[in-house]
């Protein structure tokens, strides 16, 4: 089954998943049976998808002296000096969920780095470079989709910098 078949097969039309085929980025989404009761969704999406935590993403809207997405593996927490740095900004914060939520487009647990309602500066975690693929959500709680890092440089226009803790 083609990479196309397999995208149209799960009907994966998110905002996310339109702008990758608009931007012709090869990418793979992953499918799983999300538990409405887990609260630590990057955690459940590399459990249930049987993937290292390295390589699935997690997509944190922050408050910077103005909103800016950052993109860093599970496994790690956020360096919100390092963030604030990255942008050029005093310190930064985590967003408040809600703000987070009406910018992007999405739900919470389910935030996309790609095609967000209000595309905001994005910085992607160093260490995605190295790997050959990574995930991220596809921009619903149970759906990720694994491209090419430099893909995801290209298609948030990211910074690249080590932000992960």
């Amino acid at each position: 089954m083609s990479k196309k078949d397999r995208r149209s097969e799960h009907g994966g039309g998110t905002p996310a998943t339109v702008a990758l085929t608009r931007a012709g980025i090869a990418h793979t989404l992953h499918p799983y049976h999300h538990d409405p009761d887990a609260t630590a969704f990057g955690e459940e999406a590399a459990a249930a998808l049987g993937v290292d935590p390295d390589r699935i993403f997690k997509t944190l809207v922050v408050d910077a002296g103005r909103l800016v997405v950052a993109v860093v593996p599970v496994s790690h927490q956020l360096d919100l000096k390092a963030l604030a740095a990255a942008v050029g900004a005093k310190r930064a914060q985590l967003a408040d969920p809600a703000a987070a939520a009406r910018s992007s487009g999405y739900v919470v647990g389910g935030i996309s780095p790609i095609g967000q309602r209000t595309p905001l500066p994005t910085v992607l975690d160093a260490s995605a470079l190295g790997h050959a693929t990574v995930l991220v959500s596809a921009g619903r709680r149970g759906l990720q989709v694994e491209l090419d890092p430099h893909d995801l440089v290209r298609v948030t226009d990211a910074t690249v910098a080590a932000v992960a803790g």
